[in-house]
């Protein structure tokens, strides 16, 4: 790694090194039921055009009804998704993702036993397969797949290391690898996910001058 890299990564992981899993209170690694489906949800939020901020509001108040697992969602209804949803900036789109996420949760519970992990063991730990079922899921497409994968690839293994377009576009602007495994190069195996948050947040936030000059909060 360039002393020129060292310092950008060095500034992003500063900046911006917190995952959103970990912004929501999860811990990935562990690979527990529980934070893999409230991943999966908060994919489903964060893939649909809204603001990044509304949509991690929205994934918090999903958990702070106590609906953690794909079971306790189930016991939900409808209108109390919708509730929820509407008072934590989803207005726009509380209706048809409340209905999105009675209907992943219904295939989740049908299909897996409301347990992520024996999706992953359906797809044979191939990340082609596992991204063909996770796209079976209700509002769940190929942008959903890449807000999972990166940071699911903390406890799946096979999906490491990966790194979506948005982040690669960030690379790329900073002068870094653009490709996943470039990256991954630059940092520890556990970092990576953080690593390539910081790059999604940055480009996101469009700090990238600032992140270059040392200058970003």
């Amino acid at each position: 790694m360039t002393t020129k890299h060292a310092d950008v990564v060095r500034a992003l992981l500063e900046c911006h090194g917190k995952t959103y899993a970990a912004e929501l209170g999860m811990d990935l690694a562990k690979n527990t039921p529980s934070f893999l489906f409230r991943w999966l949800c908060a994919a489903l939020l964060m893939s649909a055009r809204i603001g990044s901020g509304n949509a991690m509001r929205a994934a918090n108040a999903l958990a702070d009804a106590g609906w953690t697992t794909a079971g306790h969602m189930a016991a939900s209804t409808w209108k109390d998704r919708v509730k929820v949803l509407n008072r934590h900036g989803y207005a726009r789109y509380d209706e048809s993702t409340a209905r999105m996420l009675g209907e992943t949760v219904s295939l989740m519970q049908k299909k897996y036993g409301g347990d992520l992990r024996k999706l992953r063991e359906a797809a044979g730990r191939d990340p082609d397969g596992e991204r063909r079922l996770l796209k079976e899921f209700k509002g769940i497409g190929d942008v959903g797949v890449d807000i999972f994968f990166r940071e699911v690839q903390a406890a799946w293994d096979e999906i490491f290391p990966f790194a979506d377009r948005k982040a690669l576009a960030a690379a790329e602007k900073l002068g870094l690898p653009a490709s996943a495994q470039g990256l991954a190069a630059l940092v520890t195996k556990a970092d990576l996910p953080r690593l390539v948050a910081a790059l999604v947040r940055t480009e996101l936030e469009k700090d990238h001058a600032a992140i270059l000059d040392g200058t970003a909060q």
